[in-house]
């Protein structure tokens, strides 16, 4: 028995770019990050990045372009393909990229393009958000020496 299944959780890292085959075909291609952290022998903290070429065929290229920006958390599952070609200078190329079949978008955010609770964006910041202060959230004053709350009257 064979298998060829790929899952992948990560964030794009360029805006998805589609295009269509001389059949008509939609096509969308982007990149994913995903993170993979571990500590060595000696206790230390260690980061390694892996990035992961994808490739979305049909409807899904659509949705795709349309909805994932750079930055957008996806889930891709897929297979694994690779591929070659001769480059212009005569040279043999190959590649292997992850041909997407379910793909599914992270978690809503509150702003970003098509409004709010759109999937599959990330929030931005508006304009300038950055030069003012953020608004100081009121904190309620609980006084415990009111006596209003016995222990006896909780029901837990």
């Amino acid at each position: 028995m064979n298998l060829n299944k790929v899952f992948l959780i990560g964030r794009l890292t360029a805006n998805p770019e589609l295009r269509t085959t001389p059949s008509g075909q939609s096509v969308t291609g982007f990149s994913v990050a995903t993170n993979r952290v571990w500590n060595d022998k000696a206790g230390g903290r260690q980061e390694e990045t892996e990035y992961h070429n994808i490739v979305v065929w049909g409807r899904q290229a659509e949705v795709a372009s349309q909805f994932l920006t750079k930055g957008s958390l996806v889930m891709i599952e897929g297979r694994l393909r690779t591929r070659s070609w001769q480059d212009k200078q005569g040279g043999q190329r190959k590649t292997t990229e992850i041909v997407c079949e379910r793909m599914q978008f992270g978690p809503r955010s509150q702003g970003g393009p098509g409004g709010p609770a759109m999937r599959g964006t990330v929030s931005e910041k508006p304009a300038g958000a950055d030069s003012q202060p953020p608004i100081p959230e009121e904190v309620p004053i609980i006084d415990l020496e009111e006596g209003h709350t016995k222990p006896e009257d909780l029901p837990f």
